[in-house]
């Protein structure tokens, strides 16, 4: 009875060790998913903004139309910009499973650089629409094209500043397993944005210039 309780008295540190990691692996799967009801969130306004496109795309109230104003090879670069970094996002974090710093940054570089491309791009495209006279207080169309659009460019704007903040931290920092949780959630975010972009170019772009 007694050599049973001094085993059972040894094993105790190993099981409190465990439990704390356990409860550490619990929050962070907690956290993930708590981002996760987040990203649903946004699909749900993303959702909401291509169905009030959907009612008012032709109401043009005598104006012009997305055939007469939308440039194809415009926007598929801009297409092309934004698919390219989330190849380079996953890149990076193929690096944070490695711990390789260096590459984290250079992929993580090169994505900022590209969702900078990109926004500056949009931007060029609102500021011409807004010269000509097509802004979004021309036509229900163009009411719902820039609140569509110009959500998702807000979007870009906050991941690019998340993204900014993480890079310093890599750059600052040890990777720690709370600061590769942010890099993930920073991932799936960015990530989201692209499938978006997919939808706004086929529903908005594609379509519209038909």
């Amino acid at each position: 009875m007694k050599r049973m309780k001094v085993v059972a008295e040894a094993a105790l540190p190993t099981t409190v060790v465990d439990d704390s990691e356990t409860t550490v692996d619990q929050f962070r799967s907690k956290t993930i998913f708590g981002f996760w009801l987040y990203l649903m969130t946004d699909c749900v306004l993303f959702a909401v903004l291509f169905a009030t496109y959907g009612v008012l795309h032709n109401n043009i109230s005598g104006g012009p139309s997305g055939h007469e104003l939308f440039s194809l090879p415009f926007v598929l670069v801009e297409t092309l910009l934004l698919l390219t970094s989330s190849f380079t996002c996953g890149l990076a974090m193929l690096a944070t499973q490695r711990a390789d710093k260096k590459q984290i940054l250079i992929w993580f570089g090169l994505t900022f650089a590209l969702g900078v491309a990109f926004l500056t791009l949009e931007l060029t495209e609102f500021t011409k629409l807004i010269h000509e006279g097509n802004s979004w207080r021309a036509s229900g169309f163009l009411s719902a094209f820039f609140t569509l659009v110009g959500t998702h460019g807000l979007h870009i704007t906050s991941g690019l500043l998340w993204m900014g903040v993480l890079i310093s931290k890599v750059v600052r920092q040890d990777l720690t397993p709370g600061l590769i949780k942010r890099l993930t959630m920073l991932s799936l975010f960015w990530h989201l944005l692209d499938i978006v972009w997919i939808f706004i170019f086929t529903i908005v772009y594609l379509i519209g210039a038909r």
